[in-house]
């Protein structure tokens, strides 16, 4: 029996994709593998949204060499968003000579026949698409998912936004939104297979629709429609831009129970002069008027946020209006990042590039105030009633997990059910978990 290794990098789309490179080699009767040094084949699926990501990756595909050089028949590939780059397939082929195929994000559903084409060529493939649009052919791949209780459904692809620092919309090409019927199907089979979460997944959900493919169906229609369903299940969806959130898709949120009261809100930055030139299409106030919008619905809402420091030009004034910014919010998470170029973008060749000294001093300030904020919004749970799911039963606890993405450590005071809902009364926060207690509130 042979067998199979994913590397896999980047965010929740490309997760869902290697799911679905999973589905397509255990079609072709592979199983996976434990490590790489037992595998067949070994796929790498990568991401490039920044160069230290990509430099991981070089590194790691590095060390495959010496696993080629033992196992001859052992085949190699490489896909996703780092292989849809321009010129990539042969910068990898040059500088790892023992790569068997290439091909990037858009074509992922083709890696069977390109495995069964190399198999009997035995010659290098370079099978990067550029320009095909191929969504509804993706959509229904087999999938091999990660978890029995939580769920990916991608419901669009690609981006429009065209952020200076980002690469994505270079590498996953323009907005294409799949049709609502058959995102529908996808869920409802989800829902009777028993999956409990389903993340609906997009670069920038808010925009289903707007590229026409939809029948008059935008986000907000989406998301209710979806949350109508029969079944116990939690709705959850990103990632969202503000310049798109619309007041519709808040009521949506607000009026569905089904719907996680959890939101992830990138502001990337909280200097207007910043914001413009990350091309981010809104402004300091109009994003603080929507966190209030948002909260004045659903005030138990928990947020999370990206944020950017050291964008160039930041100057000591910028950096500080994205700390009250933060202070200002009290997000519950917030993933922060040091600028860094990325080449093929707008920003790499922007003028008064930031210090890396001052980019350090910045994140480790930033990170700790964030810190602070999260440790005193969870300690404020103590004494409140939440759902969670109960995902594992340990030796002496359950294991859940709550809307907001924490942990929920339970005692075994009765028996649970994996895979269920309870109301859990919030008794403690320590060491970064909640812990809770079984009620009928």
């Amino acid at each position: 029996m042979k067998k199979y290794y994913i590397f896999t990098y980047g965010c929740q789309m490309n997760v869902h994709e290697t799911e679905k490179l999973a589905g397509i080699l255990e079609d072709r009767g592979y199983t996976p593998a434990n490590t790489p040094d037992e595998a067949d084949v070994i796929v790498f699926n990568t991401c490039c949204i920044r160069e230290s990501a990509e430099q991981k990756i070089m590194g790691n595909i590095g060390g495959v060499k010496p696993l080629k050089k033992a196992k001859k028949d052992l085949i190699v590939a490489v896909c996703g968003c780092m292989a849809q780059q321009n010129d990539m397939a042969s910068l990898l082929k040059k500088k790892f000579p023992f790569i068997n195929i290439v091909f990037g994000a858009n074509n992922i559903e083709f890696f069977g026949e390109y495995l069964d084409t190399f198999n009997e060529q035995k010659k290098f493939l370079n099978m990067v698409e550029k320009d095909k649009d191929y969504i509804e052919n993706i959509a229904g791949v087999s999938c091999v998912r990660d978890n029995s209780l939580y769920a990916y459904v991608n419901i669009m692809y690609g981006c429009n936004n065209f952020c200076t620092y980002c690469i994505v919309p270079y590498v996953r090409g323009r907005e294409k939104s799949r049709s609502p019927e058959s995102i529908y199907a996808e869920v409802k089979s989800l829902i009777k297979l028993g999956y409990k979460v389903i993340t609906l997944l997009g670069q920038n959900v808010n925009s289903y629709g707007l590229d026409g493919n939809t029948d008059g169906v935008n986000f907000a229609k989406l998301l209710d429609t979806i949350a109508h369903f029969d079944g116990d299940f939690e709705l959850r969806f990103m990632t969202s831009h503000p310049k798109d959130l619309s007041a519709e898709v808040i009521d949506v949120m607000a009026s569905n129970p089904k719907i996680s009261k959890t939101l992830h809100l990138p502001v990337q930055a909280g200097s207007n002069k910043v914001l413009k030139a990350m091309n981010r299409s809104y402004t300091r106030e109009s994003y603080l008027d929507l966190i209030t919008r948002i909260r004045e619905k659903m005030p138990e809402i928990t947020l999370s946020t990206d944020i950017i420091v050291g964008f160039p030009g930041e100057s000591d004034l910028d950096y500080q209006e994205t700390v009250d910014l933060v202070k200002q919010v009290r997000y519950h998470n917030a993933y922060i990042f040091m600028y860094s170029k990325r080449k093929g973008t707008i920003a790499e060749k922007m003028e008064n590039q930031v210090p890396l000294a001052t980019k350090r001093a910045r994140i480790h300030e930033l990170l700790d105030i964030q810190h602070h904020i999260s440790e005193e919004l969870f300690h404020e749970m103590v004494g409140k009633t939440i759902c969670v799911l109960v995902d594992s039963e340990l030796s002496s606890e359950y294991s859940a997990k709550a809307q907001c993405g924490k942990v929920v450590k339970i005692n075994k005071t009765q028996p649970l059910c994996v895979g269920e809902f309870y109301n859990v009364k919030i008794i403690d926060y320590k060491k970064g978990n909640l812990i809770g207690t079984i009620t009928n509130e």
